[in-house]
């Protein structure tokens, strides 16, 4: 993710921002621009101020601090590029909703930072009824006092998340009981948007035999697949191809966890050419490594690999100084990096 800057007083500022901690203009992101503008009202709309002409509206999620995103004046929707895919959203009746959906949102929208850096398909259920990328943000439901778990994963263009793992705890109990080492808001959204990419990009177009080369035979049973999965695991030495232990169960699962992996990666490397970190460790010159490069244009995934696993290795260890776990405790295999070039390849033509 990018470090911005305000437009009007050159303040660094983040994603994120609402306002302007120097000038105290109000901040606004433009989608269509991919930018952060420092804004003054006019009316019901905004200006932009180094732009006068510029004239937008904040997305109607922006009443209740959800979203920061703007939408041009003429724009009929009245949602942003991202929030226009939402259908079932967490119950704005209570503070607990509110704030789940402003996480939610959060996550929602650095997916959909992606997705535009790389101009990928993303028509919503009106552009595209039949398989339409729609999300639906799912309450638990309580039945004879028990709670049954919403159901997070992906059917057609429809993905579904639990908005529970919002909550730091409920996400970590989750996490804990099924022995992942790493389980986020942000990981859900790439992973089931992978498997909407893989729809619009593989099968509909019909990409399945150079598909097959680098993932195997889609065609194999998926609910049997996942059944064995559930039941007897990965299979013995899982690492040596597959970047997750889910991954191994199914070509479907294991080209979304690669792709959640690919936009985890550039956008953490790219966050890191903005702050311009560099790694190089004394006495340990094979372990250096700094990010000269725009990852989102990479030229493989071997040139991603070489300066990330230097970088993680020391977010690993600095999180290991704080008392954390790893942030990223993950072994990218040549069989993986070559799985992730494939992806490279495929969202980069687009």
């Amino acid at each position: 993710m990018r470090l911005y800057a305000c437009d009007h007083c050159g303040q660094p500022v983040h994603f994120d921002n609402r306002q302007c901690v120097r000038c105290g203009y109000r901040l606004g992101f433009v989608p269509e621009r991919l930018a952060m503008y420092a804004l003054e009202a006019d009316g019901s709309n905004w200006r932009l101020v180094a732009e006068p002409t510029g004239i937008v509206r904040f997305c109607s999620n922006a009443t209740l601090d959800i979203c920061n995103w703007m939408v041009e004046a003429g724009d009929p929707e009245p949602f942003c590029l991202a929030c226009r895919h939402n259908r079932l959203v967490p119950n704005t009746d209570t503070q607990q909703g509110i704030d789940r959906w402003r996480r939610i949102g959060q996550a929602q929208r650095h997916l959909f930072y992606s997705m535009l850096r790389w101009h990928l398909p993303h028509p919503d259920c009106k552009q595209d009824p039949e398989s339409g990328l729609v999300f639906d943000f799912l309450e638990d439901e309580v039945q004879d006092g028990t709670v049954v778990p919403a159901t997070t994963g992906h059917e057609e263009g429809l993905i579904t998340i639990r908005a529970a793992e919002a909550d730091d705890v409920t996400r970590e109990q989750a996490r804990a009981s099924m022995n992942e080492p790493y389980r986020t808001l942000l990981g859900h959204f790439r992973h089931e948007t992978g498997h909407f990419i893989w729809n619009k990009l593989i099968r509909d177009r019909d990409e399945f035999d150079a598909f097959r080369a680098v993932f195997g035979d889609e065609r194999a049973d998926y609910e049997a697949a996942l059944q064995r999965h559930y039941d007897h695991g990965p299979p013995p030495n899982w690492q040596e191809n597959f970047i997750s232990a889910y991954a191994s169960a199914h070509p479907w699962e294991d080209f979304a966890e690669c792709f959640a992996h690919y936009l985890h990666i550039v956008d953490t490397l790219e966050t890191a050419r903005s702050f311009g970190l560099a790694v190089d460790p004394r006495g340990y010159h094979e372990m250096a490594a700094e990010v000269d490069f725009n990852p989102y244009k990479a030229e493989s995934a071997e040139q991603l690999v070489s300066a990330w696993i230097p970088l993680s290795v020391a977010i690993n260890s600095i999180q290991r100084s704080m008392g954390e776990r790893d942030s990223y405790p993950f072994i990218l295999s040549p069989p993986v990096v070559a799985k992730l070039d494939y992806i490279r390849q495929v969202i980069g033509g687009v």
